[in-house]
């Protein structure tokens, strides 16, 4: 794990070693895509069986969960974690309705200009799986669709060996709203969401965090379909003081790590003394861990350690990061937040670990990597909504204007603009007064 010191190597080496690189395309990747992708447009459900048999279960006879299947294998969920599950979706739902705004109006003078916001039709959702099961990313991703009024949600998942999807996940999807469920996982099934296909819905909107085969099929069929974003690995960086905790700071730092050797672990403190205290508590929380050698990775090519002047340059150097997650592990937090500009997720205090935000504070776990939090927002209500302007003007409004909309238009050489206000404001001038279409406030 790299250190930098900026008071020794400066402000410009410091932020250097925090930047993450985009995602690379790899050319051989994006091959097989590409390959998958005119696979499925062609054959529909015949290319997704085969490409499930070849990399999910040799067993896979249909795409489609059964609403038999569905309901025995939700039944088979553990008591307690059904619990956790409802609880935690109360606190998703219960976060994201405070995110919901309404169409809107304004009527002046004879102009009235509005929005019509409305919830898209139909959002897919990709949820990783195979050996793994994200329940957690159902909730995330699907109860805020539903909290904004969309009406279809779908899901694809890769399914297990045995031909199955985990039970939690079965549960977790009825929950959150969910409508349909399809074993499809990989690029696959961005494609059979983006095309369509006999099983698998076509969506106006996919969501939802994946391998770099998913992010690539993301990337090539954006544009026939909307995307939320293209996530990359996990990161997280963690802004400390003196105050703070050797052992919660080493803790937060591991773990995002422990997901894959491609994710990224920051500390940027104000003492030297916590940053020693930081490494020794790392090796010995990870000589604890069934991930060590996945951390071990994580940590020696994406780790870094800063030693910053003040607060107020660690929390730029942060900005720098524009990391997915940051914690603050300062003496007053809230004192630093107004100053954050650029970060996904933010944990305040000691006592708010990342685990919080991956599985049950409310606010969705889909957030930003890479440095995308500079310019994009974790997944929330707005990802699933869409709006329309409307403009009404009466005939006296639109005389008004007429001066400025022709002069703007023949500037631009658009005359045809122009003539479009003339012919109004000629015929308005004409008629007696009467039903225009127009709504007159």
């Amino acid at each position: 794990m790299r250190t930098v010191v900026v008071a020794e190597q400066g402000f410009a080496r410091a932020a250097e070693a925090l930047r993450r690189s985009p995602i690379a395309v790899d050319p051989g990747v994006e091959a097989t895509v590409r390959a998958i992708v005119e696979d499925v447009r062609a054959r529909g459900d015949e290319a997704l069986i085969e490409l499930g048999r070849r990399f999910d279960s040799p067993d896979l006879a249909g795409v489609a969960v059964s609403e038999e299947e569905w309901s025995a294998g939700a039944e088979r969920t553990p008591a307690d974690l059904r619990t956790t599950i409802e609880l935690a979706a109360e606190n998703i739902v219960s976060f994201h309705r405070h995110q919901l705004r309404t169409t809107w109006m304004h009527a002046e003078e004879g102009r009235i200009t509005g929005q019509l916001i409305r919830a898209l039709d139909h959002v897919g959702v990709y949820v990783p799986g195979g050996t793994a099961c994200y329940a957690s990313t159902v909730l995330m991703c699907a109860a805020p669709a539903a909290v904004a009024g969309v009406p279809q949600i779908t899901i694809c998942t890769p399914c297990a060996r045995d031909g199955g999807v985990p039970p939690a996940v079965l549960y977790a999807a009825r929950i959150a709203g969910v409508r349909r469920i399809c074993k499809v996982g990989g690029a696959q099934a961005i494609a059979a969401m983006a095309f369509g296909t006999a099983s698998v819905p076509a969506v106006d909107k996919i969501v939802g965090p994946g391998n770099l085969y998913v992010a690539t099929a993301k990337r090539l069929l954006w544009g026939a379909v909307d995307m939320d974003m293209i996530a990359g690995p996990s990161e997280v960086c963690v802004v400390a003081d003196e105050t703070a905790s050797p052992a919660f700071a080493a803790a937060d730092m591991l773990t995002q790590a422990e997901h894959d050797p491609d994710c990224a672990a920051v500390l940027i403190t104000t003492s030297a003394a916590l940053a020693d205290q930081v490494r020794v508590e790392i090796e010995a929380q990870m000589a604890r861990l069934p991930r060590r050698e996945i951390l071990r990775r994580a940590l020696d090519e994406n780790g870094v350690i800063v030693v910053a002047e003040s607060l107020d340059q660690a929390i730029r150097l942060a900005d720098e990061c524009a990391p997915e997650h940051l914690a603050l592990m300062v003496a007053e937090p809230f004192a630093l937040l107004g100053s954050i500009k650029n970060a996904g997720a933010i944990l305040i205090g000691g006592y708010s670990p990342q685990t919080l935000g991956d599985y049950w504070a409310g606010p969705s776990h889909t957030l930003p990597t890479g440095g995308a939090a500079r310019f994009s927002s974790p997944l929330h209500v707005d990802t699933f909504l869409k709006k329309s302007s409307f403009i009404s003007y009466s005939p006296a409004a639109l005389a008004a204007a007429a001066p400025h909309l022709e002069r703007f238009a023949e500037a631009e050489g658009l005359h045809a603009h122009a003539e479009a206000v003339r012919i109004r404001v000629g015929r308005a001038n004409a008629e007696p007064a009467g039903p225009t279409g127009a709504i007159d406030p």
